[in-house]
């Protein structure tokens, strides 16, 4: 398990009993913990590959638990419905954004799925102590010092989408460095009790567009996103 999930549990913050999602759960490393404890559990990932590796494995821990928990599908177009998740965690998914706005959409189907006072854990490579290091390559991604291309944000650029999403930070934004190749930060949020409405209204900009009869209502694009 990431030392930082970890972390969370040993905080009391993810306890026995919670719905987890995993978006973007690789062939489930961060899982097996759950699967042997009391967590009902589900998991996403572009991969069949992946998702039938985490099916072996749930059924290898807890064979209670249905196949269709675990489901290929992509983050930023999740099937389960608005508020569905005690704890959502997205570990070394988000930087395989390819711009701006598919980045705004991940977070925001995330951001969805969770209940009001739910967890948000997310691990992403940042430019957090590599300003100098990371080559610009425009749409806010960069090319590392092992030369692969990653969308990488920066402590702002976290604030901005946690204001837009009023989500309360947890902890202050962690950042570690990785020998001078990579800086991978935690971002941890709690979804406020509280339900806004503009900040879906800004990230998902645009959006109706795709929507054929959308009247360009708030209420309008989140019934069509949960159905």
């Amino acid at each position: 398990m990431d030392i930082h999930l970890f972390d969370q549990l040993l905080k009391g913050r993810i306890v026995p009993g919670m719905r987890i999602l995993d978006a973007g759960c690789g062939e489930g490393r961060n899982l097996v913990y759950f699967l042997q404890e009391d967590y009902d559990v589900f998991a996403v990932d572009r991969s069949e590959q992946a998702i039938r590796k985490v099916r072996e494995l749930a059924l290898e821990l807890n064979n209670e638990l249905p196949a269709d928990q675990f489901r290929v599908e992509s983050v930023e177009k999740l099937s389960f419905a608005n508020g569905t998740f005690d704890v959502v965690i997205s570990c070394a998914v988000l930087h395989f954004a390819e711009d701006e706005r598919h980045f705004q959409r991940m977070v925001s189907e995330m951001w969805r799925v969770l209940k009001p006072g739910g967890l948000f854990f997310a691990r992403l490579a940042s430019t957090i102590g590599m300003e100098n290091q990371v080559r610009p390559l425009g749409g806010n991604r960069f090319e590392l010092p092992d030369g692969s291309e990653r969308y990488l944000v920066d402590a702002g650029a976290l604030h901005r989408m946690a204001e837009k999403l009023h989500g309360q930070f947890v902890d202050p934004i962690k950042t570690v460095q990785v020998e001078g190749q990579r800086s991978m930060t935690v971002w941890c949020m709690k979804k406020p009790h509280i339900l806004f409405f503009d900040p879906i209204q800004d990230i998902l900009e645009g959006t109706t567009e795709e929507e054929p009869g959308s009247d360009g209502s708030i209420m309008d694009i989140t019934e069509r996103r949960t159905t």
